[in-house]
């Protein structure tokens, strides 16, 4: 897979079956990393957003396995949502982007990918600190 440098929605194999479909994601195939972390957010309250912050370090694949949901990321510049509704496509998100997860339906399941393992201090979780870093040459 071709280095991705912008958020990409990435349509990943399906297969379509009578008895249920099936689909996957393969590392440096799907999407442009190796995984070393993966987890996932359920259970959101109607009216919640989720996220709230960027990675200094971190890209990001997200998928919604079920339900749907809305991904805004922004770039310091302009903001672009992507809604996020079939389990067999995903959302690439390059470092940099300030994101935030809204709108989830009833029992939506998010799943996050990452090629780095948890850090606290890889995240931005204040706006104003963003754009700083966002503005500097």
């Amino acid at each position: 897979m071709e280095n991705i440098s912008i958020p990409t929605i990435i349509h990943l194999p399906k297969f379509l079956d009578q008895r249920g479909n099936l689909s996957f994601i393969e590392e440096y195939k799907h999407i442009p990393f190796k995984i070393k972390r993966t987890y996932w957010i359920y259970d959101v309250p109607g009216g919640e957003s989720r996220g709230g912050h960027a990675y200094r370090n971190t890209d990001e694949f997200i998928v919604a396995l079920s339900g749907a949901f809305e991904v805004i990321l922004d770039d310091g510049e302009k903001k672009e949502s992507f809604l996020l509704n079939r389990s067999y496509y995903g959302l690439y998100v390059p470092k940099g982007y300030w994101r935030e997860m809204v709108n989830f339906s009833t029992n939506s399941v998010g799943l996050i990918l990452a090629p780095t393992l948890y850090e606290p201090d890889d995240y931005i979780r204040d706006y104003d600190e963003f754009l700083k870093l966002k503005k500097k040459p």
